[in-house]
């Protein structure tokens, strides 16, 4: 599997913002990683992913930015559209949605600058939203969605086809969505890859984007649901290595205290209870989740939506879900292709840590570090310019912030 961080972490918008990103936070987390090469998953803005579709100057610009710090393009993840560190984005994350043209324009130029950028021989993938928020949604909605999806698989086909470059879909399930889980993909796509009234989507260009702090969330067991999705004949191009929160008695006061401190303006935080039935309980957002007179039941754990550093254990009564992480990984590599999927380590959630993030370069190279020796079992000597033991006390010193 092919190891990349996702730069949506980062706030730039245009060019000179993403070339900057590299030589500040890439280049040098690559090095203190002890990496010889790095992957990065870009994220690019809709306007700029269509500027550098049209203009192959500044696509070379790009290219000499990646090589010149030791990196590699192989995914980019077109789910935010833009804007992804406004002051606040809850729900303009999912907009514009799969019934509005701009999101299959935004994910074709995506496309063909992955095309121009990925190393020879290398296969690329694009993550995109379950089509949208559940609200509202419509029969004739999912319709302008499926059609939108097919046009997309041609188009990435026929892209194929004319530069030699395969290029997958990967739609990504989220809490809360109209495909809020990977069973709903399933159960979604998988009548859809056959030929319809609104057209064919493709199985060899469309599948899913396996993100495992959504897949925690949901409490699904890992393994089963990697199994299912490859039993249904779908893809996985792309799994989004993450962690979400684990709460396992939310009925603790101190658990309580820990969570508000995670309760932050900017981004949407979908909560989960498993009620003793085995029931899967909802809530759009951790603070309705927190309510008083209106929230989830505490007689069962709680998972929350929001993505831990992989490398950083957050002090009890809180716990992340690296377990899921690892078991879905492993899963995942025993499907034909798992072994061509892409491992995209997307911690977007730094800059709203309680605490603070830290040093952001050690902390995604610490990240980074984790996941080569603990998903894909390669282990690394100490960094470069440390002792012995160094980046591992950097680490822990780094998680007690997380939960202060």
């Amino acid at each position: 599997m092919e190891l990349s961080y996702c730069t949506n972490v980062h706030p730039a918008e245009d060019l000179d913002g993403v070339l900057d990103q590299l030589t500040r936070y890439a280049g040098p987390a690559r090095r203190t990683a002890g990496l010889d090469r790095l992957g990065v998953g870009l994220w690019l803005p809709a306007p700029l992913a269509h500027r550098l579709a049209e203009d192959q100057g500044a696509r070379d610009r790009l290219r000499v930015g990646l090589a010149a710090e030791g990196l590699e393009v192989r995914t980019i993840n077109a789910f935010p559209y833009a804007a992804f560190h406004a002051e606040v984005v809850k729900l303009d994350v999912y907009r514009p949605d799969w019934t509005d043209p701009r999101r299959a324009d935004y994910t074709l130029d995506c496309a063909r600058v992955l095309a121009d950028l990925m190393p020879e021989g290398a296969t690329g993938s694009i993550s995109t939203l379950p089509l949208g928020w559940r609200f509202p949604w419509t029969p004739a909605e999912d319709d302008l969605a499926t059609a939108a999806l097919s046009r997309v698989s041609a188009e990435l086909r026929e892209l194929g086809d004319r530069t030699g470059r395969t290029i997958r879909l990967a739609i990504e399930p989220e809490p809360g969505c109209v495909l809020d889980t990977v069973d709903d993909i399933i159960g979604w796509l998988a009548p859809r890859l056959g030929p319809t009234a609104l057209g064919r989507i493709d199985p060899e260009f469309v599948g899913i984007c396996l993100d495992t702090c959504h897949l925690a969330t949901s409490f699904a067991d890992p393994a089963e649901t990697v199994r299912r999705v490859g039993a249904a004949g779908i893809r996985i191009p792309k799994v989004q290595a993450s962690a979400a929160l684990h709460i396992a008695d939310p009925a603790e006061p101190a658990a309580r205290e820990a969570l508000l401190a995670f309760a932050e303006p900017r981004y949407l935080h979908q909560t989960r209870a498993l009620a003793p039935d085995g029931v899967v309980l909802r809530a759009d957002d951790l603070p309705d989740a927190l309510d008083e007179a209106a929230g989830l039941r505490t007689d069962g754990p709680w998972r929350v939506h929001f993505h831990v550093p992989l490398h950083l254990e957050p002090e009890a009564p809180l716990s992340s879900t690296t377990d899921v992480l690892r078991r879905a990984v492993a899963a995942v590599r025993e499907l034909p292709d798992g072994e061509h999927a892409h491992l995209d380590v997307e911690t977007y959630t730094w800059t709203v840590l309680p605490g603070g993030a830290g040093d952001l370069v050690e902390g995604i190279a610490a990240e980074l570090r984790w996941a080569t020796e603990e998903l894909l079992g390669d282990p690394l000597g100490d960094p470069p310019g440390t002792a012995p033991g160094d980046a591992r006390s950097a680490a822990a010193s780094v998680a007690v912030g997380v939960a202060s």
